[in-house]
């Protein structure tokens, strides 16, 4: 009897000791991976390529103080208080939060009040007042349904943003996602890559109008391709992929 009840208390030691060791190991391994998780400084640019002539240029900004000739925000339909969810960015790396305040709160207004439903690829282009906002031209795209998002609608988008550009006559403009922002737990890489695919595309079928005498818009020149502190070199590594598989 007393064999079996020191066996058995040597079992249950030993199941302890492993379940600390498990323990214990996924805390280092969790304490490990965020203490490495490296973030990169506002304001930090890089080059991360050009496709056809167009440079798609990386940049730590948030949508209300990126210097480019026109800002593009992609917005999903409004929920209630979306962009302070508790799923959202902290409102201090938040760029939806930031171009709230830059327009003084008419940004939810305009959403709230249904004035720009957010449904996929509608566009709202706004005149922000002087002083409020780095770029002089504010164009929104819908996003549609947050619940229905999938990454290949950023191809389209990325289609739309450029056309767009095109259609205004900029010859550079700084594009910004905002799905982080908004709470979209999204594939960082692969939805850089695929804005930069439509924007790509876009531009390939301006230059045939071109060629054919059916337009006349300026060459687009560069992207801003914003990113938060914590997404930059994710987002470079999708916007390389893509920059490579299109100059095959």
């Amino acid at each position: 009897m007393k064999n079996k009840l020191t066996n058995i208390l040597s079992q249950s030691l030993l199941i302890a000791g492993l379940t600390f060791s498990t323990l214990t190991f996924a805390q280092t391994t969790t304490t490990t991976a965020n203490s490495s998780a490296k973030t990169t400084a506002v304001g930090t640019s890089k080059n991360w390529g050009s496709v056809d002539g167009i440079s798609m240029i990386g940049l730590v900004r948030g949508p209300s103080s990126a210097d480019a000739q026109l800002q593009i925000a992609c917005v999903f339909e409004y929920t209630e208080n979306d962009i302070h969810s508790a799923q959202a960015l902290p409102a201090n790396l938040n760029g939806l939060v930031h171009l709230d305040e830059a327009l003084k709160g008419e940004f939810t207004k305009i959403r709230q009040s249904g004035q720009f439903k957010g449904h996929s690829l509608e566009t709202l282009l706004i005149t922000p007042p002087a002083g409020s906002m780095s770029a002089k031209k504010l164009l929104l795209i819908g996003l549609g349904n947050r619940n229905n998002f999938t990454p290949e609608l950023m191809t389209s988008v990325g289609e739309v943003a450029a056309r767009e550009a095109m259609r205004l006559g900029v010859t550079n403009f700084a594009f910004a996602s905002d799905l982080k922002d908004a709470g979209i737990d999204s594939p960082t890489a692969l939805v850089a890559g695929n804005v930069v695919r439509g924007i790509v595309s876009a531009n390939r079928s301006e230059t045939y109008l071109k060629e054919h005498n059916l337009s006349k818009t300026k060459k687009l020149e560069k992207v801003y391709l914003l990113a938060g502190p914590s997404f930059f070199e994710i987002a470079g590594g999708g916007i390389s992929d893509a920059i490579a598989e299109l100059k095959k």
